[in-house]
């Protein structure tokens, strides 16, 4: 089989696994969806595909692409935004194929032509949130604001779901491929995906320092901004997995890192599990469980992360150990995570 063939067979089967999973979740609740809520699993596949696609410029494994696609597709974020309009998600899904034309051109012709069209997606979220807005059709509330508080979210997001209108993280295991996927991408001076995902959080947390009146103006609401540095999130989990399962001996310190960074989390959920066991009446026992299960979570992907570290340490490749470790704790991680997310949100 060729190398092309193989590609698009791998596409193919990031298609329909994806298309599967949003069958998985929505199914049942095809007989209470109406109108615009059929959106929702549409949009989930979309963005998924686009997140997949788009990280392949950078990721050549097939893995690290699909974790991409899964981490924003059916990720926290992408699922909660059921809480607002569906068009909403719709937009979200659509964020990672506007970054395409600036990736392809960058790669084909150079920084100089690809690097303007990086702010295509941001001109497309105040276009459509004006022309929405014209049709009388309000996506995402303007008064719904990200509060820092809400950066919780990226240690258990689960946990935040009744208590925040856009849900940040992307899972819990996916974080240790996070923040290898950052150091790689800074050791490769890939400055400008930084500059795109500062860019973003900056705007979505523009309530801290506007007010009321000043975020009305702009016309655009804080929640959507977030879709930018997500997706980007996404694709930096699947190039940091990516690298996980291809280190080398020279690399064991990366893994070690990312070990010591679930081992963290770990004990921030915990710690965070205790805060709410103390409030009285028993009020914050429901969201004391929630990071006690995040602890779990982290604490499987430390094992499984930790069990990589050793073998690199003793030089051993074992590339399918490799895989099939941070397959089974991803994929237990995105699985629960995704159907509670569902449950609770429609």
């Amino acid at each position: 089989m060729s190398r092309d063939s193989r590609s698009l067979m791998r596409h193919i089967a990031a298609t329909v696994l994806y298309v599967a999973f949003a069958v998985y979740l929505y199914q049942p609740r095809f007989g209470t969806l109406t109108g615009w809520q059929w959106l929702l699993p549409v949009n989930a596949c979309v963005a998924a595909l686009g997140a997949y696609v788009l990280s392949r410029r950078w990721v050549p494994g097939f893995t690290g692409a699909l974790l991409a696609g899964l981490v924003y597709g059916f990720g926290p974020f992408l699922l909660g935004l059921a809480k607002v309009h569906p068009s909403a998600g719709l937009l979200a899904a659509c964020i990672p194929w506007l970054f395409l034309p600036a990736t392809i051109l960058e790669r084909r012709f150079g920084k100089s032509f690809g690097l303007p069209l990086l702010l295509a997606p941001f001109l497309v979220i105040v276009l459509f949130s004006h022309l929405a807005a014209g049709q009388r059709l309000f996506a995402a509330p303007l008064h719904a604001g990200v509060r820092p508080t809400d950066l919780v979210g990226f240690i258990a997001p689960l946990a935040l779901i009744s208590r925040s209108t856009a849900l940040l993280g992307l899972y819990h295991v996916p974080m240790a491929a996070l923040v290898l996927g950052l150091a790689m991408v800074w050791k490769a001076r890939r400055y400008s995906i930084f500059s795109v995902l500062l860019a973003g959080f900056v705007l979505a947390f523009c309530d801290c320092v506007l007010n009321a009146g000043q975020i009305a103006w702009l016309g655009v609401s804080p929640i959507l901004w977030l879709s930018i540095p997500l997706v980007w999130c996404a694709v930096l989990s699947g190039i940091g997995l990516h690298g996980l399962i291809e280190a080398g001996y020279a690399d064991r310190k990366w893994i070690l890192a990312a070990v010591i960074t679930l081992g963290v989390l770990a004990i921030a959920a915990l710690l965070l599990a205790a805060k709410c066991f103390q409030i009285m009446l028993g009020l914050g026992d429901g969201y004391a469980r929630l990071f006690v299960e995040a602890a779990k979570i982290y604490l499987l992907g430390a094992l499984a992360t930790g069990i990589i570290f050793l073998l690199t340490r003793m030089k051993l490749r074992v590339h399918w150990l490799r895989w099939a470790l941070l397959v089974t704790a991803l994929a237990l991680d995105i699985f629960l995570g995704a159907r509670y997310i569902v449950d609770r949100v429609l």
